[in-house]
């Protein structure tokens, strides 16, 4: 038995004891993986995390296409640290995400996003490494750690759409922080069961 299916059983056993309704949720999704996706340097990501923020995966998707595009096949970082912020806003980015943008480019730069240094780091302090740039905050943070880095135990409760499927498949009047503790050490796979019962992960 790999380890997907695994944490997939466990995670059934876990369920039944917190509500009977989340066990079969569970039970009726196949084991899921975790694999990091470092398809692209870590910088790049962080952007695109970014301008994703609060959006839906298709308006994300489109936007980020215009970014790319009017990058013209340049460097996204040295784009970004050299482009007009207004360039950025005319692809459908917000001032605030056109900002930072620009501070994730300059950190980059910096040589402060080392994938391999921050990669060694424990989440909780590569998360108060990243969150130090203008405009990384928690949910950000979470999503590189989880989908960047492959860390096992990330619960994004700062995701709407993570915390509501738990809430729903549980109890809203029970925090979910509580719930998706006894999933530790992998929470990060209790949200990626909830995004794939809402359909909706984050890219």
């Amino acid at each position: 038995m790999n380890a997907a299916s695994e944490i997939h059983d466990r995670f059934i056993t876990i369920a039944h004891d917190l509500s009977p309704v989340l066990a079969e949720a569970i039970a009726r999704t196949d084991p899921i993986a975790l694999p990091p996706h470092q398809d692209a340097p870590l910088a790049e990501r962080l952007c695109r995390a970014v301008a994703g923020q609060q959006l839906s995966i298709k308006a994300a998707g489109s936007i980020w296409g215009r970014v790319v595009e009017r990058a013209d096949g340049k460097s996204l970082i040295a784009h970004f640290a050299t482009t007009d912020p207004q360039t950025l806003r005319d692809c459908g980015l917000s001032r605030a995400k056109a900002q930072a943008l620009g501070a994730i480019a300059a950190a980059a730069l910096a040589g402060e996003l080392d994938a391999e240094v921050l990669g060694g780091m424990a989440s909780g302090d590569r998360t108060q490494r990243l969150i130090q740039i203008w405009g990384v905050g928690q949910w950000t943070a979470d999503m590189i750690n989880l989908f960047y880095f492959g860390d096992p135990d990330i619960w994004p409760d700062g995701d709407t759409t993570a915390r509501k499927t738990l809430e729903k498949l549980t109890s809203a009047r029970r925090k979910t922080t509580r719930t998706a503790a006894r999933f530790a050490p992998y929470r990060s796979y209790l949200a990626l069961y909830m995004w794939r019962q809402a359909d909706a992960a984050p890219e």
